[in-house]
């Protein structure tokens, strides 16, 4: 309830919100059409064009999109609509373990062959799942550029999977997993987002849960892949390279892949409403045994990997002998697509904040509010930091911060209070001036982030990736209607 009067408020202060132009992935539906010149052995579908952003779709269903940007390198990456998000009880976990065998042997290359290729290029070749997506991303020099896109090719499609290979990698994910677990900065955020979506979708666990570990083979992997790794959920994106090349090396590696009979082109699983889910209290002892508690995997419990994120909200309180107290309070945050996102965005650089000895300077968050009225008043305050997480069609936002344990008791009225401050229209609310600093901020932020190769590469890729799920959405809630 607080997020809307928070929203209502910043829309007073803010008038001019949307007017900020930034890079948004509805914004390419405005794009005029452009008849595709490429002639293959399969018909390509329109493709999209902005001059800067050329976006083409293969006929069974893959989108390429590049921007040639001038560089002494090209960064590629393949974008798979995939992740935890979309797991059910029987295939939690797999995501992870998915990044973790994405480099192995194919039925082309032994893993000795892969990695020789690997050392071969150079550069930064990595895979990372996330809540929503599996991507495969790489920076080279420019002459590389079809090796990598048949690397990528190779291991995606026709990866073995061995015993052998999925032992080796449940080892290395435990140990991962026990470290992680260690460093509460990273666990907590994982933590909140199982509270705040309990049962389903986006509280669906990054983390391989250690339970599931022991479960995993190969053939459950592969089926996995299968039933996932579709033509119409991955995008080829590339920056710095001529866009009529990078469709010729798609339609060479991806464009024989066969187009699901059962869904048309973009038609991504369609989210369904959200169900009743039979839940069970826990005390959580580890974040792994934790997530798998989450879920009744028998024949009783409803639960579909489509629906769509529904935030429950609740409470977890770990009892720990750890220095310091770590506290993250959130509330359901709005989606990439909503037109409230840029004022959000906004309002996360104004609130700002850091850790108690972070490096000062105007363009080091050393003037937002919670720099200023937290980390500068209370000495006892460690760190205080504002965050904002997006998805298709939900997300969190608030505040997190850290402190010594004897002062506990103020730390959620600190927190509080600066919540409260940003909807005040008297002495204490936004001036003017914090607006142009945080709009400044985000501007800068935005532009000088892009001039990162992987930066622009993981913008492009991602924006494209979620921009045809939500004309999607969009198009089934106005039927509905």
């Amino acid at each position: 309830m607080f997020l809307p009067q928070i929203l209502r408020a910043t829309r007073s202060h803010f008038p001019t919100l949307r007017k900020f132009s930034v890079r948004s992935a509805s914004s390419v539906t405005n794009i005029p059409y452009v008849e595709a010149n490429i002639k293959k052995d399969q018909e390509l579908s329109k493709t999209i064009s902005n001059e800067i952003t050329k976006i083409t779709t293969l006929s069974n269903g893959v989108r390429v999109t590049s921007e040639n940007t001038p560089g002494h390198f090209s960064a590629v990456g393949v974008y798979i609509d995939v992740g935890s998000r979309y797991e059910t009880p029987q295939t939690l976990g797999l995501s992870h373990m998915l990044d973790r065998l994405a480099f192995k042997s194919t039925k082309t290359h032994s893993i000795e062959q892969i990695n020789s290729i690997l050392e071969s290029l150079g550069g930064n070749i990595m895979c990372a799942s996330s809540r929503e997506a599996v991507m495969y991303q790489s920076a080279i020099f420019s002459q590389d550029l079809s090796k990598v896109i048949a690397l990528f090719s190779d291991v995606i499609r026709n990866p073995c999977i061995t015993l052998k290979e999925v032992e080796e990698q449940k080892q290395t994910t435990l140990y991962e997993i026990q470290e992680i677990w260690q460093k509460p900065e990273m666990i907590l955020p994982e933590l909140l987002h199982t509270v705040a979506f309990k049962n389903n979708t986006l509280g669906n666990p990054m983390l391989c849960p250690e339970d599931r570990l022991m479960m995993m083979t190969p053939q459950l992997i592969k089926e996995y892949i299968s039933t996932w790794y579709r033509p119409e959920r991955m995008v080829l994106a590339v920056a710095g390279a001529q866009h009529e090349e990078i469709v010729e090396l798609a339609m060479k590696h991806f464009g024989d892949i066969p187009r699901s009979p059962e869904l048309n082109a973009h038609t991504i699983l369609p989210f369904t409403t959200p169900k009743q889910i039979q839940t069970k209290s826990s005390l959580y002892k580890t974040i792994t045994t934790a997530a798998s508690s989450l879920f009744n995997a028998n024949s009783s419990s409803i639960f579909t990997a489509n629906q769509k994120a529904h935030y429950t909200g609740g409470s977890l309180f770990l009892d720990q002998s750890i220095p310091h107290t770590h506290v993250y309070v959130a509330f359901e945050g709005l989606s990439i697509h909503d037109p409230d996102i840029y004022g959000l965005a906004i309002l996360q650089m104004l609130l700002g904040g850091g850790g108690s000895f972070s490096a000062g300077g105007p363009g080091k968050g050393m003037y937002s509010r919670l720099f200023t009225n937290v980390l500068n008043q209370y000495n006892w305050m460690e760190s205080c930091m504002c965050f904002n997480h997006c998805y298709t069609d939900s997300g969190l936002f608030g505040i997190s911060a850290s402190c010594r344990p004897e002062y506990n008791h103020h730390i959620l009225d600190v927190i509080a209070q600066q919540l409260n401050s940003v909807t005040r229209f008297d002495h204490g609310g936004v001036t003017q001036s914090e607006l142009l600093r945080a709009k400044n901020q985000l501007k800068s932020s935005l532009l000088m982030n892009l001039e990162s190769r992987m930066v622009q590469l993981e913008d492009l890729g991602r924006q494209v990736r979620v921009l045809f799920v939500y004309i999607w959405v969009y198009i089934s809630d106005y039927i509905r209607l």
